[in-house]
């Protein structure tokens, strides 16, 4: 008999799929790394399991004990399921402009939330990243798992992101294009592939007011400004990123990211989230500059069922002015 002993070994070895309608099939063949498909639906778990494994391993954490992070969402629930079946409890500090979807997951995993305001600055005391450490701080035997400065995140896709890609392309894989949050998945992801091959390229999709676009691209931090797509882009800068491994940032609008996560729904059968529109909008543009012959990897980080009441609801798109 071939089975899993527990859901967490199903993390990771993902499928690639090729994009047949939303990708001219005269540039560069686009192939998709469907993140969404491991268990609870997204790229965090393989960053989750990896850390919180660490962590045992090293004795930083017990049976009982609390682990502690900020969360756009996909990492709270890759945190939650790996917590609850190991015998630890999980609290998240999330900004308040995370969809409804997340959070009732995130309760029906019982992890406890604390829910902080989206509209301030980085240095705030309402920021989600300081309440998370502050918790973690003044909480007895809690762990702060710290996604967007620990060294582990990106070591997590170093050891399985990047070798599945190289692996399931047969080392042709000329271009990775992939959305940025913490850096974690591109910077460990391209960082393997870059030492398989140096000349792949490896392309950010940052939403505009982000600041990650002037921080990587013109070296200079800027003020970040609201905008709504999901689980990538930053109000500051994480030392999960390693901003040599890049070689260039794209930027996209919310309007874009939404309307192309609508299209693989509806043109390619992949019901993915909006930090998946903004990655193919960059891979479209990248496989039109590389040219037939090349080959472009994009990850689509997590599932469209986090997005029902947002890029999947008419009645929102068109609050938010992205439908006529």
């Amino acid at each position: 008999m071939k089975y899993y002993t527990s859901i967490l070994e199903a993390i990771g070895n993902t499928p690639l799929v090729k994009l047949n309608r939303v990708v001219d099939q005269s540039d560069a063949s686009v192939l998709a790394k469907l993140e969404f498909l491991n268990p609870l639906g997204s790229i965090k778990e393989r960053m989750a399991y990896h850390i919180i494994c660490k962590a045992e391993k090293e004795g930083k954490i017990k049976k009982g004990d609390l682990i502690v992070d900020s969360t756009s969402g996909n990492t709270g629930i890759g945190v939650a399921v790996v917590a609850s079946l190991k015998g630890y409890r999980s609290l998240f500090a999330m900004p308040d402009k995370q969809s409804q979807e997340k959070v009732d997951l995130l309760r029906a995993l019982g992890a406890e939330l604390v829910i902080t305001p989206s509209d301030v600055p980085h240095d705030s005391p309402e920021n989600s990243h300081n309440v998370a450490k502050r918790i973690a701080e003044q909480t007895e035997g809690a762990f702060y798992l710290n996604q967007h400065d620990n060294p582990e995140n990106a070591q997590a896709h170093y050891l399985t992101t990047g070798p599945e890609i190289w692996k399931q392309t047969d080392g042709k894989v000329n271009c990775l294009v992939a959305g940025i949050g913490t850096g974690g998945t591109l910077s460990g992801t391209g960082k393997f592939l870059k030492e398989k091959n140096k000349d792949i390229k490896i392309i950010a999709v940052d939403p505009i007011g982000s600041l990650f676009y002037d921080a990587i691209k013109h070296d200079r931090i800027t003020e970040a400004e609201m905008y709504l797509v999901e689980g990538i882009g930053s109000d500051a800068m994480t030392q999960a990123l390693d901003k040599t491994v890049i070689d260039d940032v794209l930027r996209v609008t919310d309007k874009e990211a939404f309307l192309m996560s609508r299209r693989l729904l509806k043109e390619e059968g992949l019901f993915a989230g909006g930090s998946s529109g903004a990655a193919v909008i960059g891979a479209k543009e990248m496989a039109k500059k590389l040219g037939a012959g090349k080959l472009v990897v994009t990850i689509l980080p997590d599932s469209g069922s986090r997005y029902l009441s947002k890029i999947y609801s008419d009645r929102w798109m068109k609050e938010q002015g992205f439908l006529d």
